[in-house]
């Protein structure tokens, strides 16, 4: 038994990866299927960009009370329920034939994922100790990296068979594995002898005006709002519109621009994200702000890369580019999560995340919603990336004078 408890931290980020891959799966492959739906779907630009921004903006709101509930509820039956219930929008989102019913699924989606990622990762914290937080994290963000690196999958399925389709498929493949999930999925027992891991008993919470007073009484917490807001609107604008990049910058048909976009991008960004964990975990034996220092490290290396990915012309050197990008970008989703475990309450910390999602996903949702309505205005995509790159300095300089305001919890 004690074997068993020993390695279920593990098991747990395995399952967790798989629910992460389909989390954003579901959210990001209609960025591949774009010339396909809107043939049959007339819209603009800035249409388009509405669908994901609706999404990011309700998804955030709703952040905040659903890291609420896995705070105050068991966090596994809220993944759970999460993981159904946005699966079936996406069965509902094949059935879909107008842009205003795709509008209107893209928010119920964004409702149902919002459950999803404050749960999980507080689940994480809860199975890992100090040593392998940064790791274990690093791993499940990983599973979100994969799933997006298949998101060529959906541009393929749309051009072979249909856009319909490919939300079917998808939407039937989640409903399943929450059924598998029931036998597998648990919180972890709290003041037992043979577990050492911190638990927050539901005795322990208080409602969510306390949640609230305790966070952003928090300078620390405000701090990293800002921070995790810039990188999400640099992440959305460009992963939301690196495929059209690719193909109009370079005359490439829709599936090729989905597999430089997609195939290429989001296996660095897995392997960024695993070694940007494990690296983080190594250097905080010795530095204790070295999940802070490293996310800052890392996106100045991306800040040239993406200058030069946007500016040159040879197909090559726009794929190194984007690809030191990604390989450095991911630092920061690898370590948000210890970060919020060093400056805010242990009681909060999922409710914690769900605010930093609300931040990220407000201004990422505008960030790409611009960028639609830019190129609406003949605005070139290669401005609206470099602007990004610009934004990842401040992110750096922020992340440098942040400092622990609180002993880490697994302390």
């Amino acid at each position: 038994m004690i074997r068993k408890r020993r390695y279920y931290p593990w098991l747990l980020v395995a399952l967790l990866c798989i629910v992460g891959a389909l989390n954003y799966l579901d959210r990001m492959t209609i960025t591949t299927m774009r010339t396909s739906i809107i043939e049959v779907v007339p819209m603009t630009d800035a249409e388009f960009g509405l669908l994901t921004s609706v999404f990011l903006w309700v998804y955030g709101f709703a952040s905040p009370f659903a890291g609420y509930l896995a705070d105050r509820f068991n966090r596994s039956k809220v993944i759970i329920g999460s993981l159904f219930f946005w699966s079936l929008v996406t069965w509902l989102t094949s059935l879909a034939t107008s842009f205003e019913q795709l509008l209107a699924a893209r928010a119920l989606m964004g409702i149902s994922e919002a459950c999803y990622m404050p749960a999980a990762m507080a689940l994480i914290m809860d199975w890992h100790t100090g040593k392998t937080r940064s790791t274990a994290t690093g791993i499940h963000v990983a599973g979100v990296m994969v799933g997006q690196s298949l998101g060529f999958i959906g541009g393929w399925l749309a051009e072979t068979h249909s856009w319909h389709y490919a939300f079917s498929i998808f939407g039937i493949v989640g409903i399943g594995y929450a059924v598998i999930l029931v036998f597998f999925l648990r919180d972890p027992k709290a003041n037992t002898e043979e577990e050492t891991i911190d638990v927050v008993s539901q005795e322990e919470q208080t409602d969510f005006r306390v949640a609230l007073k305790r966070l952003f009484g928090n300078p620390s917490f405000i701090v990293v709002l800002i921070i995790w807001g810039i990188a999400g609107a640099i992440s959305w604008m460009v992963n939301g519109w690196l495929p059209t990049f690719y193909k109009e910058k370079f005359d490439l048909s829709q599936t090729e621009a989905g597999v430089y976009s997609t195939a290429y991008f989001f296996p660095a960004m897995l392997v960024g994200v695993i070694g940007g964990g494990a690296l983080a975990d190594w250097w905080s034996k010795t530095n204790s702000r070295a999940r802070m220092w490293l996310p800052a490290i890392g996106f100045l290396i991306a800040v040239p890369a993406v200058f030069i990915a946007s500016y040159t012309m040879l197909l090559w050197a726009t794929v190194v580019g984007f690809l030191v990008y990604a390989l450095t970008r991911p630092f920061i989703d690898a370590n948000m999560m210890p970060i919020l475990g060093m400056i805010a309450d242990k009681r909060y910390l999922a409710t914690g995340y769900g605010f930093l999602n609300l931040c990220s996903c407000v201004i990422g949702g505008i960030g790409i919603y611009v960028a639609g309505a830019l190129r609406d205005e003949q605005v070139n995509l290669t401005f609206i990336f470099q602007l990004a790159a610009l934004s990842m300095v401040v992110c750096a300089l922020l992340l440098f004078r942040l400092k622990p305001k609180i002993k880490p919890i697994d302390e």
